[in-house]
């Protein structure tokens, strides 16, 4: 067992380990600045803030499971107050995400918010997950229809439906209220659990009670352990599974990083007809481009649109 004390760990990442028991593997991420500079770049209201935080915080989960050189999205798209939820994690950690939503209907749907979140805010729709690697590489792309009260739950659907493979998910999202009562720093945090393929030897009856038993051990979990600053991951690991033994290997830090750039903004404008470029223009008759992820505006003058066309 690994002595806890040994790896004090910050904010932002993801942690390995598996059970020795049952070698069952797993990962549990703790998210704090890079959640919250996430969020605060954006005016979301509160429930689509947490179910952002939800999506991100199972992005960073199941990219972590992964062997990738890219970038690893998962995404949902509904017909409900959302529209779109994406998220997504670069193979050295960046993440970043974004929603699209109408908040008439946000508004309206809050009173069934508690009971299903994911019910009421996308609706029906459906869920994707894409590893994309670049170059000559072919994209992996798993799709399957939204079903359950939270977006964890239908994430663990796809795995039952799709992949096949036994997968325990636990997350938890909260924003902190500071000492004058105004509202203070997201936090999110969550906790995955998947069964290796059995191994030779090994009964079927004692897999499956080594996996019950897992479960239970993670379901008790609660939120505020799961978000608590003081407690590290190591520590709460160690709660959960030292009865069975638990391996807690490097973890993988994480950050707050889009990819937009200037530049990558005039490579779409340039892909556009101008006559529609130019119904981007606000009162000071400059274009604005906004990065839907972190908010960056981007100001393009007719002389750099003539440069842009090469008019």
């Amino acid at each position: 067992m690994d002595d806890p004390s040994v790896r004090p760990l910050a904010d932002d990442f993801v942690l390995p380990f598996q059970i020795e028991a049952s070698r069952l593997r797993g990962r549990m991420v703790k998210l704090g600045p890079a959640i919250d500079e996430i969020l605060t770049r954006h005016d979301y209201p509160s429930s689509v803030a947490r179910i952002l935080a939800e999506t991100a915080t199972l992005a960073v989960l199941l990219s972590s499971m992964l062997k990738y050189e890219g970038i690893f999205t998962l995404q949902t798209k509904g017909e409900g107050a959302i529209k779109v939820l994406v998220a997504d994690v670069t193979s050295v950690g960046d993440v970043r995400a974004y929603a699209q939503y109408d908040a008439e209907e946000v508004a309206k749907a809050e009173r069934d918010v508690d009971i299903a979140p994911a019910a009421a805010l996308i609706g029906k729709g459906y869920i994707a997950f894409t590893v994309d690697q670049g170059g000559d590489t072919d994209r992996y792309q798993g799709i399957v229809e939204l079903y359950g009260k939270t977006l964890t739950d239908c994430v663990q659907h796809y795995f039952r439906q799709s992949e096949q493979i036994q997968t325990g998910l636990s997350v938890s999202v909260d924003r902190a209220v500071n000492p004058d009562g105004t509202p203070g720093v997201w936090r999110a945090g969550g906790v995955m659990i998947q069964r290796l393929p059995q191994e030779a030897g090994v009964q079927a009856s004692e897999k499956d009670e080594d996996w019950v038993r897992a479960l239970a051990l993670m379901s008790s979990v609660t939120g505020d352990e799961m978000l608590d600053v003081d407690l590290t991951a190591s520590t709460l690991l160690y709660r959960l599974f030292h009865e069975d033994g638990v391996r807690i290997y490097d973890a993988h830090g994480l950050r707050f990083g889009c990819r937009c750039s200037r530049e990558r903004v005039e490579t779409m404008l340039a892909s556009l007809p101008r006559a529609e470029v130019q119904e981007l223009k606000i009162d000071d008759g400059r274009v604005e481009v906004t990065c839907q992820f972190c908010s960056t505006d981007y100001h393009f003058t007719d002389a750099d649109l003539d440069r842009v066309y090469g008019a």
